[in-house]
């Protein structure tokens, strides 16, 4: 039995497993950010940590014991970054939404050779330094947000380093030279499947695990998705929904282009070739906000009673800058086509198409650097939805595919534990016995026409946007 934690923006998740990818329990907790304005975005780690036993409480008592479980597999949500003291205490983890590294980046960029986004850790580390530097000079340890957890229960400090091509997320000694940051702040780094160190004795028997159970990295949040949405081919891509919105698709060759992000990918010998849309759930979060929706079923609910295109409303979801392929983090949404025909339905539509846009951008840049999608495996919260399952097939033109389990993250960390424990040989073997998809999502040609004009007007948009 597995035992698995996902660290969400909004989300806590645990799950058990067998071996089989049967699901035995879950339960979540839900987690608050702190806003303090437009570029801050924080949470408390202590959340993590309380949500952490509550979730050992339940699906504990749920199957009877955790004493069977014989490994638990961790990933969480970044680039975020806590900043812990020498005596335990902690600063607020700084998400991977924060912005107020943007001032620096410029300067980061050059010194390190490749771009560097605000949302990255060196960005976030060398604000503290220079704005900061009671905390930078108070703290012991950088971690992740996965990092941070396995800390507590192991009392091990270790960064994961993902695979191979990631290097602008992190740093080397000769970045940290250039910048002059300490050394000895940044833990060594682990790979996925490496271990953290054991569960902390306490902590075993106030919940009934067994003794010396390895903490397993499950890497972050997005290797774990890949490999539980089953994407293992190339021309399969994870489309992993939630807060932000992540398109990593499998291609058989690493991509030298500045726009999109490329890297080993989880299953050997192919690559992931990577873009973001910042604000997706969030925007949805946002739009409930303004038109006084209570619940995500009536903002879907809402939506539904606009036809195809929210007559000719089209939005653009940066909410919160723009990751891959565009790289700004100061481009603004917008709304355009506003007229007096668009109603609360038809705002509520352009939302939902807005992020289908966003993807199609995505899509059209990977196209753009030889690469060909033909299959869109969509997990994490938004994908448990047919509606916004259907416009996204009905925009990019692909079949989207909907899982079982829509926790992907979870499953993944089930596969990676199972390949670690050495019940299979392979991430490729695991994931065609574990997962199992049950709906699928073929474009309407009808729809795919009308949205590919209307994708032109986001075209024009979003370049205006970044212009100014």
């Amino acid at each position: 039995m597995l035992f698995t934690i996902d660290i969400g923006t909004s989300t806590f998740k645990a799950a058990l497993w067998d071996f089989n990818g049967k699901r035995l329990s879950y339960d979540e907790k839900p987690l608050s950010i702190i806003k303090n304005d437009g570029m801050k975005h924080e949470a408390d780690p202590k959340s993590w940590e309380d949500a952490f036993f509550e979730c050992c409480k339940k699906c504990g008592k749920k199957i009877g014991k955790l004493s069977k479980v014989e490994a638990i597999v961790i990933s969480g949500n970044g680039p975020s970054l806590v900043p812990v003291y020498e005596d335990g205490r902690h600063e607020n983890a700084r998400l991977w939404l924060d912005r107020r590294a943007s001032e620096y980046t410029e300067e980061i960029t050059h010194k390190a050779g490749s771009c560097a986004d605000a949302k990255f850790f060196i960005p976030k580390i060398y604000y503290i330094k220079k704005e900061e530097n009671e905390i930078y000079k108070n703290t012991k340890y950088f971690l992740g947000c996965p990092e941070y957890l396995a800390f507590l229960l192991t009392g091990q400090a270790k960064t994961v380093f993902p695979c191979d091509g990631f290097d602008f997320w992190f740093w080397n000694d000769d970045l940290l030279r250039k910048l002059d940051l300490d050394n000895e702040k940044f833990p060594p780094f682990i790979r996925p499947a490496d271990v953290f160190g054991e569960l902390n004795d306490n902590i075993a028997k106030r919940f009934g695990f067994s003794k010396n159970i390895p903490v397993v990295s499950g890497g972050p949040d997005f290797f774990a998705a890949i490999l539980g949405s089953g994407v293992t081919q190339a021309g399969m891509a994870c489309c992993r929904t939630g807060s932000s919105e992540g398109i990593n698709l499998c291609s058989n060759n690493y991509v030298n282009d500045k726009r999109l992000m490329s890297y080993m990918h989880p299953v050997k010998p192919f690559w992931n070739l990577s873009g973001t849309i910042n604000t997706t759930g969030k925007a949805i979060e946002w739009a409930s906000d303004i038109l006084n929706v209570k619940t995500f079923d009536d903002f879907i609910s809402l939506a539904k009673k606009s036809e195809p295109g929210s007559k000719g409303l089209v939005f653009k979801p940066y909410l919160a800058g723009a990751h891959a392929p565009h790289w700004d983090a100061l481009i603004k949404g917008s709304m355009q086509g506003l007229g007096l025909s668009a109603g609360r339905g038809e705002f509520a539509s352009s939302v939902l198409e807005g992020i289908g846009f966003a993807i199609k951008d995505i899509i059209l840049a990977m196209e753009e650097s030889g690469e060909k999608l033909n299959a869109l495996h969509v997990t994490g919260g938004l994908s448990k939805c047919a509606h916004l399952n259907q416009i996204k097939a009905d925009i990019t033109g692909v079949c989207v595919k909907e899982g079982v389990y829509k926790e992907a993250e979870l499953l993944g960390l089930a596969i990676i534990g199972s390949v670690f424990l050495g019940k299979y040989s392979s991430y490729k073997e695991a994931c065609d016995r574990m997962v199992k998809i049950e709906k699928e999502y073929s474009p309407n040609n009808q729809n795919n026409a009308l949205y590919n004009n209307l994708f032109n007007v986001y075209k024009k948009s979003r370049d205006q946007g970044a212009e100014n």
